[in-house]
């Protein structure tokens, strides 16, 4: 079996982040967002979740943006040009156009945890990439766990 792993840092302190985390047993997190260097960010900067992810989970960290939707997309949504539904079919035609299944293997995110910004992976891109993969490798057990 496939596990990939999802979370969001809002609304959480640095402590329940790591732990979550820990107690997973996940041996990579993958940063997704488009900009992973915001001061808003707290201790979820890039630099620091790299050196963090080491010292508190014994795990690798790793920035692709290629699995983030662009910021046009982002600023559509945030603006309320378009809702969740309409952020969802352009966000998933941004991961065909990007090759995404032909470039990434699913099994190289087993045990790997998929992070972004919002707190509950409802309305995030994050749910969506997690879901895109599974989808995409329907011959392939797969299971999608939301840590929370």
């Amino acid at each position: 079996m496939i596990t990939l792993y999802t979370i969001g840092f809002t609304k959480k302190n640095a402590q329940k982040f790591f732990e979550l985390l820990k107690n997973a047993g996940v041996r990579k997190l993958v940063d997704i967002r488009i900009n992973n260097a915001s001061q808003l960010a707290g201790f979820a900067k890039g630099t620091d979740l790299k050196f963090f992810m080491k010292a508190i989970c014994n795990a690798e960290y790793e920035h692709i943006t290629d699995l983030a939707p662009t910021k046009e997309l982002l600023k559509n949504y945030q603006d309320k040009v378009i809702d969740w539904n309409g952020y969802t079919v352009v966000f998933k035609k941004i991961l065909q156009d990007r090759h995404i299944a032909e470039r990434f293997n699913v099994e190289n995110f087993d045990n790997c945890c998929f992070l972004c910004t919002e707190d509950t992976p409802e309305q995030c891109h994050r749910r969506l990439v997690a879901e895109f993969f599974k989808a995409k490798n329907p011959d392939k057990d797969i299971r999608i766990v939301h840590l929370h």
